[in-house]
């Protein structure tokens, strides 16, 4: 997939949202208890490119600033903001950020103006803080560049001279130029159409921790300043900022505080030079032996911190393990200095969010800490104040998560898409053979066993959320200019970050089928659905039944029955069937729909239905070393929403030829008493075994989180009778518990009906 090496005085920035000097309280309000809008709101323009008459929406509200979501924006409600800000009218206005992501609170959704109001506030939305968006969808304003005569208002739009966004680390040492990440350099500022230094006089660790965090590491690292002294001697400088002072806890410098330089810049700092920093990255970001081996002892130790369902490296729902069990955290009072303990000792940098009400997709299990209250400084979590739960304090609706800063890698530079209809699709072409100084080769990939793992990575490349679909062929997308087959035998397990991080043939192609036609392609999504099934039911219900073959020819032919049972006398004699019920939920942000359409369907004629995927469920019986010794033929299922948690609508159903799928909110059940819903266990001798249920085993359609798919229960046989205990989702125990999984004892299930 090629190098880093075109990355010669490749320069890191990181676009942060307006932060500015004013600084609201870090602890959230809930909106429940905000002040009546209207004299307490400000508004103000903010991010970066661009002019004092346009930028991202601020809103003041309840003692904190905030941004407001380009859900069903419409230019009457940049009307409504730009004559609040003293401007006669607007122009026109801006979608996805455009003007770099905000942080903190997304104080409006779904705002609906008729254009006449006086105040934002007075319009139709979600309500204050009720909002399902992230700062990628924050919205901006253009404002007509005249001003409303005689508007006097302190609610003036701020100039350059306030605020500071845009921060970097210039590299300098040669061998720091060409890779990345880049963990040590002179920090600069935006300041203008360039770059400016900071004074270093005052300057501490403190300080440098705070820009590494923004950086995406955990810690800071004494820097070698004689070095840098001879360097900058020979440079023209121009400082914008002195006597910066951090106490460490800030997620971003303007946070802390400093004074900007007034007149002329480039002889200030007279004792001084400009400050540098050198950064620690994390496991995943480290190069070298040294840090391999430190990657390879953390790895070792069991984590008791984890994210789980985020597209992206540096995101998800925050799941703590506490006595063996894996938990959530309930998101009252989380906050930025709470989420930044998080990512630090996750081995990113500080938090760019700390975001509440489950946005990263609902846990399952125990929640564990509730209000947690950490002061920025802790090495874990579990160092932080925090109330312990109970069952009526918090639901999994209010599952705390994460997004973190992550270091520069550039992987996004090296992928693109081409021919799809949108910027979420396309066939997928990497850069190959990009030495130094040389142009990258553009080339396809062999669509040849490409998958739904292999599209997640794709789309965690491209910052394009999850995949929904990994194409084999893309005849029907249009051709570009591009042609070659560059990369084939691509083998992900879906976690990496880039394509190149995946097992391939590297430069030894192996594609069958190399024209256009037949390259890999991909559909992303923001959302994607998770699928997890409910344990303890499979364990209540569990029994073993003694069916007579005469009732079971339906089975026969729809394959649900071991391959020892084409061999009996039938119709006399019968199968011993280990049943249960299993209830599948669909925890995730978009509903689980088959991945062929309703034409390709199949009509089962003894079950009269259509089944809308060949393999849904695999259904096993295993030795504890992990033999299997039966299975349960459960080829196809029919996808529908039996029931709903309330206020959720149930949208599939099954009958006469409806919609197939999982709405969210809502589950599938497949009671115990239903044909194949069982384990053919007729061969199987006496012994302990674990009984595992998969869903969507084949990653046939696209989920947030695949480690959670698998249940196992323990099983014990004796021949006339069976114990089923300890059932959970696979990833729910330590991994001590799970070795000690099949020695529980267990308790008497059921006896032979």
């Amino acid at each position: 997939m090629g190098s880093c090496g075109t990355w010669a005085w490749q320069e890191l920035l990181v676009l942060l949202s307006s932060v500015w000097l004013w600084v609201g309280s870090s602890q959230p309000t809930p909106p429940g208890s905000t002040h009546p809008p209207g004299s307490q709101l400000k508004f103000r323009l903010a991010g970066y490119p661009r002019k004092h008459n346009e930028g991202r929406v601020e809103v003041f509200y309840n003692d904190e600033w905030g941004t407001i979501c380009d859900d069903d924006f419409t230019l009457a409600n940049a009307h409504v903001l730009c004559r609040h800000l003293g401007f006669v009218a607007a122009t026109g206005w801006a979608h996805s950020a455009k003007y770099g992501k905000g942080i903190g609170r997304i104080w409006l959704d779904n705002v609906n103006c008729a254009g006449g109001e006086k105040n934002i506030g007075d319009c139709k939305h979600r309500g204050w803080g009720n909002s399902d968006c992230s700062h990628e969808e924050d919205a901006g304003v253009i404002c007509k560049d005249e001003r409303i005569p005689g508007f006097k208002d302190s609610n003036v739009i701020e100039t350059e001279q306030s605020h500071v966004e845009e921060v970097r680390l210039r590299p300098v040492v040669a061998g720091a130029r060409r890779q990345l990440p880049v963990t040590e350099g002179i920090v600069e500022v935006r300041y203008k159409d360039g770059w400016a230094q900071i004074c270093d006089e005052g300057w501490d660790s403190q300080n440098s921790r705070v820009v590494c965090g923004m950086m995406g590491f955990p810690a800071e690292k004494k820097v070698n300043r004689n070095f840098y002294k001879l360097f900058t001697e020979r440079q023209q400088l121009n400082y914008r900022l002195h006597s910066v002072s951090c106490t460490g806890t800030e997620v971003h410098l303007s946070m802390c505080a400093f004074e900007f330089y007034r007149g002329n810049a480039s002889a200030a700092c007279g004792a001084g030079m400009p400050a540098v920093v050198s950064c620690v990255p994390g496991p995943l970001f480290a190069t070298g032996n040294a840090h391999k081996k430190k990657q390879r002892q953390q790895q070792q130790s069991q984590p008791r911190i984890r994210l789980k369902g985020g597209a992206k490296v540096g995101e998800g729902r925050v799941e703590v393990l506490k006595s063996s069990e894996w938990g959530t955290i309930c998101d009252d009072r989380w906050n930025l200095l709470s989420a930044s303990v998080v990512c630090r000792e996750l081995g990113f940098g500080s938090a760019r969010e700390a975001l509440t009400g489950a946005r990263m997709g609902q846990g399952t299990g125990p929640i564990h800490m509730n209000e947690v209250q950490c002061l920025g400084t802790e090495k874990t979590l579990w160092s932080c104040p925090f109330k312990n739960i109970t069952q009526e304090d918090c639901k999994h609706t209010e599952d705390a998560a994460i997004r973190c800063n992550i270091p520069y890698m550039g992987y996004e530079t090296l992928i693109r898409l081409s021919g799809g209809r949108s910027r979420f699709e396309g066939r997928v072409e990497v850069a190959v053979g990009a030495g130094d100084g040389d142009q990258p080769r553009w080339g396809l990939v062999c669509g040849e066993g490409w998958g739904t793992l292999e599209a997640m990575v794709a789309c965690r490349q491209l910052g394009l959320g999850f995949a929904n679909h990994g194409l084999q062929e893309t005849w029907y997308w249009d051709a570009s200019n591009v042609t070659e087959m560059v990369l084939s035998g691509v083998k992900c397990a879906g976690h990496e970050m880039s394509l190149s991080h995946c097992q391939h043939h590297g430069t030894s192609l192996n594609c069958r089928n190399t024209g256009t036609r037949f390259a890999a392609g991909v559909i992303c999504s923001e959302t994607a659905s998770d699928l997890l099934l409910h344990a303890p039911l499979v364990q209540e219900t569990a029994y073993i039944e003694d069916r007579p073959l005469h009732m079971l020819y339906c089975a026969a032919e729809e394959n649900c029955l071991s391959s020892s049972a084409r061999l009996a006398n039938w119709p006399y004699g019968h199968r011993r069937l280990l049943r249960f019920s299993s209830q599948i939920h669909n925890n995730g942000r978009a509903d689980f729909r088959p991945k062929a359409g309703r034409h390709s369907w199949v009509w089962h004629e003894c079950h009269r239905h259509y089944h809308s995927m060949d393999i849904f469920t695999h259904y096993d019986i295993l030795t504890p070393n992990g033999t299997k010794v039966a299975e349960g033929h459960k080829a196809s299922f029919c996808l529908e929403d039996t029931e709903c948690e309330e206020d959720v609508a149930k949208r599939y159903e099954c009958a006469n030829f409806g919609e197939q799928g999982i709405t969210v909110g809502c589950w599938d059940l497949y009671r115990h008493d239903i044909d194949c819903q069982w384990i053919d266990i007729t061969d199987v001798k006496p012994g302990n075994y674990i009984l595992q249920v998969v869903i969507n085993p084949n990653f046939e359609v696209a989920e947030s989180d695949f480690t959670n798919n698998a249940m196992k229960c323990n099983c014990k046989y004796d021949g006339h009778r069976i114990w089923v205990h300890s059932c959970h989702i696979g990833d729910a125990l330590s991994e001590e518990a799970n070795k000690r999984f099949e020695q529980y004892p267990g308790q008497l299930n059921n006896q032979i009906s």
